[in-house]
């Protein structure tokens, strides 16, 4: 019976659907007006699904659709080879996904409203008629984070049959091998998903599930992904029947595009024919809305602007044939109010809970480390950020593994702040006359930077400026490389392993070239990140420690310290192997939000890691952030200012943790008050704090 299944619903992956032929292409490109016609109308499809499955249906989403085409138009003229047309076109269509994103970021609040408005997966349900496992494929997509959103889009249409992985990668900006990495990443997460959504859906429902989503309002969130999943993953009642899931690739098989409305297609072919036919060439000075495009998809890996989705592992973006930004782009009369409102209407359908819809740091980003000398920090004046000369120290071997390679350390030093140096005084004049007493001045804010002082972050309007004035020597992005991040002097950059999906050779390849130190799989007891058990991350192993880099040990969400726990019987197995671990790589997250009390329990933990292991610790991910009661809750910014304060001070008489990371260098909607640096970068209290720290 499951084959007969298979051969019902599981539909072969088609070859890539025929996009316009070369001859419009190339007719539409040497300003042929029914050629340009056709090109705009046989385009416009593909578009509209990308865009929207990347947006989710936000309010800007035909904005969005209609500048993409805008700038397809207006462009195709420069476009020197008609055979990379749709991967050009995508590349833009995601490019413009990602301005939105940036754009909507720096608005201001929207007023909410409780007027429903469908997202893309219910046109995508309602239109395409979907059922059964399709229909909690879908639905699982509403959990993915916000990184995965342009994967999934570009993915969704691979899988359908409507685009090459080639084109895909192109779409992304990066070479093919990264885009398998991160379309693995992204297919773990959606199969997380369709396992919560499933679990969900079950009649009777888990009496657990019903007990953690307790404070849940039914709208799917990459935090209750996270949550729900730690229980579904290992019971029997919410996994019965999920052996059985057929894999997306093959329920997405062969389904058509979404239609495109047809007042949206009017007006969007409208306005392009309108684009095309002005005064001037396409592409030539003196057209209408000018931009200028290469025409040619860019090289993997090409600098250029880098996505605001801010995904660990992120690569630098530079959108193939796109040119400038217009000014002002985004929808007049639209606004980002009543999203939440109609999510909340929508997925009530599938479960009546109560929550709050979190941004967590799970996904959005884990953290970043800093590192200093084993015996502690120490600070030194200077008025400049240049590096100070590096010194080698080594770290004794451990019985428990090899001798860890040697860390690379530099001493600290105190850096004024520019934005709060004193204006110089003027020149006294020639002739001696009374002057009033100058004004009190107070001294110059001062940054304290040390090798244990670092942050994790993803790229951000202000990411290098805000880098420097933390006073971080280094960072990390869970990825392999820092993906258009530009450090300032004397700021490294960590890569990370993140998953099992991430070993490649060419991944391999390219932490060897970023430095000499290199972070393993990130929450591998979590099923919604690296979800590996600790035999498969053992089997991996041999090839991390093949770069010959010093090695961290896989980053645990909890429980480090546990008698048999994950990092346990990862360590064990390591012993018995002779595998090499060069450090211990923790995250901690205090809900006492006093000071002292959170304080001391982070130092407790601290202790119990180093009596088990007798390693150097790498605390990556801290910050006071409280999980009880089914909804993140942070304290004040003056509460986690002072804890940051106090801990960072602790810290520093901690002789075997090496470095250190908070969460996280820039804000965000769900990091609550951790965040350093708004955009721009404008530092928060809590930056302050760690500008202050050791």
């Amino acid at each position: 019976m499951r084959g007969v299944a298979w051969c019902l619903l599981g539909v072969m992956r088609t070859p890539p659907a025929d996009g316009p032929d070369l001859a419009t292409v190339a007719a539409a490109r040497d300003g042929d007006p029914r050629a340009l016609d056709a090109l705009a109308a046989a385009s416009l499809p593909l578009v509209y699904n990308i865009v929207g499955r990347a947006m989710n249906g936000h309010p800007d989403t035909d904005d969005v659709v209609q500048e993409t085409m805008l700038r397809a138009v207006r462009g195709v003229g420069e476009l020197r080879d008609p055979a990379a047309f749709r991967s050009w076109l995508v590349a833009i269509a995601i490019r413009q996904v990602r301005d939105s994103y940036r754009d909507r970021l720096a608005r201001p609040p929207a007023v909410e409203s409780d007027v429903p408005v469908p997202d893309f997966t219910d046109q995508t349900v309602e239109r395409l008629g979907l059922s059964g496992q399709r229909l909690e494929t879908a639905e699982a997509t509403r959990w993915l984070d916000e990184e995965d959103r342009p994967v999934l889009a570009l993915w969704w249409q691979e899988a359908a049959g409507q685009l090459a992985r080639a084109e895909l990668a192109a779409g992304l900006g990066i070479s093919p091998a990264h885009a398998a990495v991160r379309v693995a990443r992204m297919k773990e997460r959606l199969l997380t998903s369709r396992t919560v959504v499933h679990a969900l859906r079950r009649v009777p429902q888990c009496g657990a599930v019903a007990v953690i989503a307790a404070g849940w309002n039914g709208e799917p969130s990459p935090l209750w992904r996270k949550r729900l999943a730690r229980h579904v993953r290992d019971c029997p009642w919410c996994l019965a029947g999920s052996a059985d899931m057929i894999p997306a690739e093959r329920l997405l098989g062969g389904l058509p595009l979404v239609a495109v409305p047809a007042g949206l297609a009017a007006r969007v072919l409208a306005r392009a024919a309108g684009a095309f036919w002005t005064p001037g060439h396409p592409g030539q000075p003196g057209s209408l809305g000018q931009s200028a495009y290469p025409g040619q998809p860019a090289h993997p890996g090409q600098s250029g602007y880098s996505g605001q989705y801010g995904n660990p592992g992120q690569q630098s973006y530079a959108a193939p044939g796109a040119g400038q930004d217009a000014p002002g782009q985004g929808a007049a009369g639209h606004g980002t109010g009543g999203i939440r409102a109609a999510r909340h209407a929508r997925h009530a359908r599938m479960l009546s809970k109560g929550a709050l819809s979190v941004q967590p740091k799970l996904v959005a980003v884990s953290v970043a480390v800093v590192t200093c000398a084993a015996g502690g920090s120490y600070a030194v004046a200077n008025t400049h950020r240049a590096a100070a000369p590096a010194a080698i120290t080594t770290v004794a071997a451990s019985p428990h593994v090899m001798r860890p390679v040697p860390l690379v350390t530099h001493s600290a030093r105190v850096t004024p702040s520019a934005t709060h140096s004193a204006k110089p005084p003027a020149s006294p004049s020639k002739t001696a006359s009374p002057s009033p007493t100058p004004p009190k001045t107070s001294p110059p804010a001062v940054t304290l930077t040390s090798q244990r002082k670092g942050v994790s972050t993803w790229n951000f309007t202000g990411a290098p400026q805000a880098l420097a004035e933390s006073g971080a020597s280094w960072y990390y992005n869970w990825g392999s490389a820092p993906n258009g991040i530009t450090a300032p002097s004397g700021v490294s950059y960590v890569p990370m392993i993140w998953g099992a999906a991430s070993v490649t050779d060419a991944t391999m390849a390219q932490v060897r070239g970023e430095g000499k130190i290199l972070l393993g799989f990130n929450e591998p007891d979590m099923a919604g990140q690296a979800n590996m058990t600790p035999a498969q991350a053992l089997a991996l192993w041999p090839k991390l420690m093949a770069t010959g880099m010093t090695l961290g040990s896989p980053a645990v969400a909890t429980g480090a310290a546990t008698p048999g726990g994950w990092l346990d019987q990862f360590m064990t197995g390591a012993k018995q192997d002779g595998y090499r671990v060069d450090f211990i790589t923790v995250h901690w997250y205090g809900g006492d939000f006093r000071t002292g009390p959170a304080v001391q329990e982070l130092q407790s933990y601290l202790q119990s890691i180093w009596d088990r292991y007798h390693l150097p610790i790498w605390l990556t991910e801290f910050a006071l952030t409280s999980y009880s009661g089914g909804t993140a809750t942070f304290p004040a910014e003056a509460e986690q200012a002072a804890f940051l304060t106090a801990a960072t001070t602790m810290l520093d008489g901690l002789s075997y943790v090496q470095r250190y990371a908070w969460f996280a260098l820039p804000t965000s909607s769900g990091s609550g008050t951790t965040g350093l640096f708004d955009p721009g970068p404008s530092v928060t209290q809590v930056g302050r704090a760690f500008e202050s720290a050791r």
